[in-house]
């Protein structure tokens, strides 16, 4: 027993020893990522009449470049989940300069999508590929979901929510405690190094309240707002899944794909309000906490085209577009409701996210590192109520379910005896 506790104790020495050497490789790497999004999603802006119709040539050029260099590359994030669940030995090192370069020209020419996905692909790969050239315990598995955390950190500078991100989401309903140390300090040194090196975070001073104590209608309200952000993230999960199977059953030639129906994506994001929903969606977040205008469409408008984007081809996340359709139906609801605006705006922004990635405890950390603890219980409550409402759907298709797979055993058991 004594050997196995020391054996143990070893291995997270050398798991928190490794965490300290790659939480600011990943944070530099996410600041060069980072920084360069931001300066070409500016230039995009400045430009969108001249760039956006070239978007199917970009989507061309993207699928030319994983089909010439790593074709498995496009599993993206699945790879991911699929090496921490051991059923892939590793990563291919060829993912992380092309979900760089793909996710610069997806937004450098219009596209709807994040780029979470990207920092946690990053965070994974680098980690991962130390850890097994350092034969590391368990085949890396632990310094994976480090690395992962890493990548979220590095990119939002939310250290608290990218641990609790990376160790709940891989199994929905279950927490990788064994990695929550190492994922933390790689998590904060990540963080620090991004922003040592300028790339910014994001945060507003929600001064704003909702009193739960006030009267049963107000109660009544909050309850409602958990559910309709909960069917959002849903509703945006499901169809991504339901979409992205569609497009790849029935136009089976990813150059048909991508080339064909960027033409009239692109033309949409022309009309619609001149590029208004390209890229990020981080105009759309301005807008709801600093007073811009938010009209009663533009949630399910950006939730259509970034959709359709990621669903045809094109790289980058899903993190920030939800973020933003989170937070202008929050703007939204909050209006119809009486409610301040803001805050549930902020509510959506968390709430919508930890639905449609199916995660509890990351959803309501963001809510309180990004807009501060004084609506902590408003946070828990909502996001519990997406959690609960979102019917064990993800963003990520390899994502497990706990209470899934203990089904699955048991039902084995019983057809054994």
């Amino acid at each position: 027993m004594k050997q196995e506790t020391k054996t143990k104790l070893t291995d997270m020495a050398k798991h928190v020893l490794l965490a300290v050497v790659v939480g600011p490789i990943v944070g530099a790497i996410d600041a060069v990522f980072g920084g360069i999004l931001i300066a070409v999603s500016s230039f995009r802006d400045a430009h969108v009449l001249l760039l956006v119709p070239f978007l199917p040539l970009a989507g061309l050029l993207i699928t030319y470049m994983y089909y010439r260099y790593s074709k498995l590359s496009l599993k993206g994030m699945t790879l991911v989940f699929e090496t921490e669940q051991a059923r892939r030995e590793e990563i291919p090192k060829a993912l992380v300069p092309l979900v760089m370069i793909g996710t610069w020209a997806t937004h450098l020419f219009g596209g709807s999508a994040g780029r979470e996905g990207v920092a946690v692909q990053i965070g994974a790969t680098v980690s991962h590929t130390i850890a097994r050239k350092l034969k590391m315990p368990d085949n890396g598995r632990i310094m994976l979901v480090t690395g992962m955390a890493a990548g979220f950190a590095g990119l939002f500078q939310t250290p608290l929510t990218a641990t609790f991100f990376a160790i709940e989401v891989i199994t929905a309903g279950v927490m990788d405690y064994e990695a929550l140390l190492p994922a933390l300090i790689a998590s904060y040194l990540s963080s620090a190094a991004s922003a040592a090196l300028g790339l910014e975070k994001f945060s507003e001073n929600i001064k704003g309240t909702i009193a739960l104590s006030g009267s049963p209608s107000t109660a009544l309200k909050i309850v409602l707002l958990g559910i309709a952000f909960g069917l959002t993230g849903w509703c945006f999960s499901f169809f991504l899944g339901r979409m992205k199977k569609i497009m790849g059953e029935k136009i089976e030639n990813p150059y048909i794909r991508i080339g064909v129906i960027s033409i009239p994506l692109a033309a949409l994001l022309l009309i619609a309000f001149t590029g208004r929903y390209c890229g990020l969606g981080t105009n759309l977040i301005r807008a709801s906490f600093e007073g811009g205008t938010v009209n009663s469409y533009d949630w399910i408008l950006k939730l259509l085209f970034t959709i359709l984007t990621l669903s045809i081809g094109f790289q980058g996340g899903e993190v920030t577009p939800l973020f933003s359709i989170g937070a202008t139906l929050g703007v939204v609801l909050g209006m119809m409701m009486g409610l301040p605006p803001e805050v549930t705006a902020a509510l959506g922004y968390a709430a919508v996210f930890g639905s449609a990635t199916n995660t509890l405890i990351a959803p309501i950390l963001i809510g309180i590192e990004v807009f501060g603890a004084q609506n902590m219980l408003l946070f828990v409550i909502v996001c519990t109520l997406a959690y609960i409402l979102n019917g064990n759907c993800s963003i990520y298709g390899a994502q497990k379910v706990f209470r899934q797979e203990k089904r699955a055993e048991a039902k084995k058991v019983r057809k054994k005896g």
